[in-house]
């Protein structure tokens, strides 16, 4: 897969917005950003046991590193003023028995800040990450969002994504009820993306619409 460009969206006036792939600099952000994105989500009611558990082992600075070497993974962040505010993580080549792509991407997850929703910045990752996903070769792209997340189910729907049944999905002993999604993608596998360092505006200000908190977990 060739490089990836760097976009550079206005979120307000005087701020910009900047949607580029992650670097091995960034894990530490990365793994706070995601657990704090997981607590706001999930520990409603105060921090327990298995969220803590949950959000150490699969949210660390630790995992996020390996993630980002691994070549079938690509993680891609938005940042302000070199802060970063959400990000977007997928996979080549991961299947699932409802999805009925032959070399299918998942969309592990997309976490946006909480104070960051809602100004289409969910949706203009979400782009990228289906480029992203096309590059690999992918026929298509899905996802799982939690079965309680409203807002994240209607944004998927919203993009373009089919509903194509439950799946049960463990944390820490805990059960919950997951929905997957997918959607077909015009592959081009032999595409060239743009040089990383090159700045492309997205060409529009982000507009205020429902954006999802998480994918999964």
């Amino acid at each position: 897969m060739g490089p990836i460009a760097v976009d550079t969206v206005h979120d307000e006036p005087d701020r910009e917005v900047t949607i580029r792939r992650a670097r091995p600099t960034d894990a530490l952000c990365v793994a706070l950003l995601g657990t704090q994105v997981f607590l706001d989500t999930y520990a409603t009611e105060g921090i327990r046991p298995s969220l803590a558990r949950e959000a150490h082992e699969t949210l660390s600075p630790r995992v996020m590193e390996a993630l980002l070497a691994e070549p079938s993974s690509t993680i891609l962040v938005a940042e302000t003023n070199r802060h970063l505010v959400a990000f977007a993580h997928v996979s080549a080549q991961v299947g699932h028995e409802l999805v009925p792509f032959a070399s299918p991407a998942e969309l592990k997850r997309l976490y946006v800040q909480e104070r960051f929703t809602g100004r289409g910045l969910g949706k203009a990752l979400l782009r990228r990450a289906e480029e992203i996903a096309c590059a690999y070769g992918a026929a298509g792209m899905w996802l799982a969002a939690w079965s309680g997340n409203a807002r994240a189910l209607g944004f998927y729907a919203s993009q373009g994504y089919a509903e194509l049944g439950a799946t049960p999905f463990t944390v820490q002993g805990e059960h919950y009820e997951n929905k997957v999604f997918a959607k077909h993608l015009q592959a081009e596998p032999t595409r060239d993306l743009p040089p990383f360092d090159l700045l492309t505006p997205v060409g529009a200000s982000f507009r205020s619409e429902a954006e999802p908190v998480l994918v999964r977990r």
